[in-house]
């Protein structure tokens, strides 16, 4: 039986994997500090270095999918599952 919905491949990429690995690293920073800063105020300025790194995160992946990382990509070769 075959599937008759074929996979689009979106998101199963190393740009769309290190654009979200970063984000999420970013989005992890500024919870953790804004949940610190309730304590200690100099965590305040973490907040929007995580704010910053989400972006940046966006940015990376972009560009490693214009340089041909993405999923339609020359450079990237899916696995066969």
């Amino acid at each position: 039986m075959t599937n008759p919905i074929a996979d689009p491949g979106h998101g199963h990429s190393p740009a769309a994997w290190t654009a979200v690995i970063i984000m999420l690293f970013g989005f992890t920073l500024a919870t953790v500090a804004f949940c610190l800063a309730e304590f200690a105020g100099f965590w305040v300025p973490l907040i929007y270095v995580g704010a910053v790194i989400i972006p940046i995160g966006a940015l990376v992946g972009w560009l490693l999918a214009r340089a041909g990382y993405g999923v339609k990509g020359p450079k990237y070769s899916p696995k066969g599952h």
